[in-house]
């Protein structure tokens, strides 16, 4: 395991204030970067939806997170760049958002019906700053949480997440609906920039962890050092699976829902009230489950936990049900995602280094992300020509079996650093 140190300036009650702090500035940091990324994953499908765009084109909107799935190939470089002592995370962090900002300020002037052909290159951009923001933000959340932090680290991201979803998604919905277009969208990215500040105000050096390894420490970030390390490829392999069958259910469930009889308003209120509520449970349930049982007992529970709820889906989509049901369906849905992303970012940071953070972490989430991006792409299309049914089915078949096999996977990667069995 890697010998760390860290700078917490302090003794006693002190040592925790540093932890707490990197709380503070991870909420932040990651409610900025949900809001917009949540305001085209959440907000845009049901209005595109509403407007008339066919399903394949929804489902198209996937190709939009490819920058998060390659983003791996320009990580070295963010770290190199967040290493050197006058930018620093805090400078790549600021430079993306202020991108971020910018863009959703031009987005807010366009129809995104009528201006389709500039519309998705300036989503396209906003994709890739948000990518490359997210590269300096895992790196600082690796840097700066003790392993017996990370799930909760990591449940307070999911949370962050989760208000992300109700503002950029579910509040654009209603303020769509309510004042338009422009005054949802600005509105977003306002919220985006003041949840940022949170984050900018905690001095980058505080609490963060360093490896005392000075060869390590001397090598410049590259992505062959990750595989390079044992346990490497069992990892990647575990990342670029366990989240297929999710992209085939996501990437229609707000669709499915529109063509179920729910108003905009409604799935916003959906999505955004069982995101703040239901999806602060999961994370929460996620972090002590961790804790006190360990990552195997906790994926092999997410895996039939998940399961069952895609089943659920396709006996929807094959027989119908009332919309309290169906209510009950998204919410326990958002519950399992949550749980999920709790559990899947603590494996990531504890088989990540502390030299390359950036680059270890966001190889294993943008392989993570591959899967479930070619899900959603695939999800739209076979809808269109299927039916919702089918696709559902098919999700719920490939979530026992990626599910069983992610668990061996796992297993293999670094037993001692998942903690795969109930901690001493």
């Amino acid at each position: 395991m890697l010998e760390t140190r860290t700078d917490l300036r302090g003794c006693g009650a002190q040592r925790h204030r540093p932890v707490a702090r990197v709380y503070a500035a991870l909420t932040g940091l990651y409610v900025a970067q949900a809001i917009p990324l949540y305001l085209v994953a959440a907000a845009l499908p049901p209005i595109l939806r509403a407007r008339g765009a066919v399903l394949s084109v929804i489902g198209g909107l996937s190709i939009l997170m490819l920058p998060w799935v390659v983003k791996a190939f320009w990580a070295p470089w963010i770290d190199r760049l967040s290493q050197h002592p006058r930018i620093g995370r805090k400078g790549v962090i600021l430079a993306a958002q202020l991108t971020i900002l910018a863009v959703v300020a031009r987005l807010a002037l366009l129809d995104p019906i009528a201006d389709i052909g500039l519309f998705f290159p300036l989503l396209f951009l906003m994709s890739l700053a948000s990518a490359t923001q997210d590269i300096a933000s895992d790196g600082y959340a690796v840097e700066h949480l003790p392993p017996q932090a990370q799930s909760g680290g990591n449940a307070i991201q999911s949370s962050a997440v989760a208000a992300g979803v109700l503002f950029g998604g579910s509040g654009t919905l209603v303020l769509y609906e309510l004042a338009g277009w422009q005054t949802a969208v600005l509105t977003a990215g306002i919220c985006s920039m003041i949840a940022v500040t949170a984050f900018l105000t905690v001095p980058e050096h505080l609490g963060r962890r360093i490896d005392t390894d000075l060869a390590q420490q001397q090598q410049r970030p590259r992505l062959r050092r990750f595989f390079a390390r044992p346990g490497a490829w069992a990892a990647l392999g575990f990342a670029l699976i366990f989240r297929l069958p999710e992209g085939l259910i996501k990437a229609l469930e707000q669709s499915f829902l529109v063509d179920a009889g729910f108003s905009l308003s409604l799935i916003g209120l959906i999505s955004g009230g069982s995101a703040a509520v239901v999806g602060l449970v999961g994370a929460g349930l996620g972090m002590l489950v961790i804790n006190r049982w360990g990552l195997g007992l906790f994926f092999a529970m997410l895996v039939a936990l998940r399961t069952l709820i895609f089943a659920l889906f396709a006996l929807a989509a094959m027989q119908g049900m009332p919309h309290e049901v169906l209510v009950a369906l998204s919410m326990a849905n958002t519950f399992c995602r949550y749980m999920e992303i709790t559990g899947l970012y603590t494996a990531f940071m504890r088989v990540s280094s502390l030299s390359q953070a950036g680059t270890d972490f966001t190889i294993l989430s943008s392989a993570n992300l591959l899967v479930y991006m070619t899900g959603s792409m695939a999800a739209g299309v076979m809808a269109q020509a299927l039916g919702y049914a089918l696709v559902f089915w098919t999700a719920c078949a490939l979530s026992l079996v990626t599910g069983m096999a992610a668990l061996v996977l796992l297993a293999k990667s670094h037993p001692e650093r998942t903690k795969l069995h109930k901690p001493a």
